[in-house]
């Protein structure tokens, strides 16, 4: 039936066509974005877990950073303690030479003890980077701790923490300000080289009248210092490792995010493309059929002249 009320066959060509221009205007944001969710409108549930997902790479970028920062921290600090390793072997290899020695060889030796213990304060007060020194602490109170944001998490219930590495600053110091010292090299030994009352290492000196006696009892201060500071190396250099593995796997762990959040909301150019061609024809033909449901009114009119 013809009417010149309703006009069915423009009405459903009307909708054909306003179907046709949603779509087209889908594509083509696709196409401009690279993004087949853009908004929570396209797929709510893929934009929440998008939107969380960046944002937590976000703050991996910042663990990235810190533990950039942290590495060289370390790394300043393992320097430093090898330096002053090598120094305090040099004043060992001394004290082996002053047994037995004359009293004015003994001074002489002293001289050159002086000089190393001198560069052995100069790279431990030396190794600081960005204000943290773990070397050469202020000794107002125990050293706190030095720790190195190395993750983000966020578990299956969604919460989220973060986890540091810690360098424990009050095993590894050499030398520590303040009336009672407690570094490895300034705090005071026995003569068997264990803590206590009697000389530190940073405090060793020869005279004339050093007996070969107590050059032993030196030679045994620097003995457990030298124990000590290997296993401050050791601490040292497994958080340096740690810190690079963590690296390591931070930027993996980026780039899984960004291929599980592209694989949930980046649209597929390859798609794309050729349905945007498919429905520009679409449009194309929709325009034609909506122009001939139109011209029905005026083949109606023509039944009148």
């Amino acid at each position: 039936m013809s009417s010149i009320n309703t006009n069915a066959s423009a009405m459903t060509a009307l909708q054909t066509l306003a179907a046709t221009n949603k779509a087209l205007q889908t594509t083509q944001g696709r196409i401009a974005t690279g993004l087949r969710v853009a908004e929570a409108s396209d797929n709510a549930a893929y934009w929440s877990i998008a939107t969380t997902m960046r944002s937590d790479n976000k703050a991996l970028s910042t663990v990235q950073d810190s533990l950039g920062l942290g590495a060289s921290k370390v790394d300043t600090a393992y320097t430093g303690m090898n330096k002053a390793i090598d120094t305090l072997n040099e004043i060992k290899v001394k004290l082996v030479a002053a047994n037995g020695a004359s009293g004015a060889d003994k001074e002489k030796i002293n001289t050159e003890i002086q000089a190393l213990q001198s560069q052995l304060k100069a790279y431990a007060d030396g190794a600081t980077f960005s204000g943290t020194n773990m070397l050469s602490t202020n000794g107002a109170a125990a050293a706190a701790d030095v720790k190195i944001v190395s993750a983000f998490n966020r578990d299956a219930s969604g919460a989220a923490s973060i986890s540091t590495i810690d360098v424990k600053v009050e095993n590894i110091k050499l030398f520590e300000a303040g009336a009672a010292p407690k570094g490895i090299l300034d705090k005071t030994r026995t003569a068997t080289g264990a803590a206590g009352a009697g000389t530190a290492v940073s405090g060793i000196a020869l005279t004339a009248a050093t007996t070969d006696t107590e050059v032993g009892e030196h030679l045994q201060r620097v003995e457990a210092a030298l124990k000590e500071m290997n296993t401050a190396a050791t601490d040292l250099g497994a958080a340096k490792n740690r810190i690079e593995l963590q690296k390591t796997f931070t930027s993996s762990l980026m780039d899984s995010i960004d291929r599980g959040v592209g694989q949930l909301v980046d649209a597929d150019m390859n798609k794309e493309s050729p349905r945007l061609q498919a429905i520009q024809v679409q449009q194309q033909l929709g325009i034609q059929a909506l122009s001939i449901a139109n011209g029905n009114s005026q083949t109606i009119l023509s039944l009148f002249r």
